[in-house]
């Protein structure tokens, strides 16, 4: 069986491009970071503690985490409306870096990896920031905003794997698996 280890409604959808064989089962886990870790290397971590509390020596586990970084600063889900606000400010006219890490638990190996994508904003206005959060999309989304909806008109381009910046690389996860 394979257990997917998140409750990310993208991430099940992502799988499902794979196999539509999986079951989803999430355990609350501290996801504090150790003190100055990379970007890449924290993905890597929290796929990995939310991928253990499933590991029964027989299934297939998956965990996965996704970080939007600028500077070497990981922006996580906004707390509020001036949260979301600060961190499109930041992350506008600039390319910011996404970062999913992917850990896969099986009988006989482990694998732990993290994909980069690059994302490049358009300039933006005070007020197309503001009309993007009154859609309420940025919410539960790493760095305030999600590329598969609306956040999709902020994107001038990326250089990279889209699928990550949902996600979910499901190409190398396909791979792995």
């Amino acid at each position: 069986m394979i257990i997917l280890a998140s409750k990310s409604p993208r991430r099940k959808e992502l799988l499902s491009l794979i196999t539509g064989d999986f079951v989803i089962k999430t355990a609350d886990v501290d996801e504090t970071l150790p003190k100055d870790i990379m970007p890449d290397k924290a993905v890597e971590y929290l796929s990995k503690i939310k991928a253990e509390p499933f590991n029964n020596g027989s299934d297939t586990i998956i965990g996965a985490d996704t970080v939007v970084a600028i500077d070497g600063i990981i922006l996580g889900k906004p707390e509020n409306r001036d949260d979301a606000f600060n961190m499109l400010k930041m992350l506008s006219g600039k390319y910011h870096s996404v970062f999913t890490g992917v850990t896969v638990i099986k009988p006989d190996n482990t694998i732990t990896f993290s994909i980069e994508t690059k994302v490049k904003f358009f300039d933006l206005t005070d007020e197309e920031i503001n009309s993007y959060i009154n859609t309420d999309e940025p919410y539960d989304k790493a760095g305030s905003y999600g590329i598969q909806g609306k956040g999709s008109l902020l994107v001038e381009k990326i250089d990279g794997d889209y699928f990550n910046v949902v996600g979910l690389p499901i190409s190398t996860l396909n791979k792995y698996l």
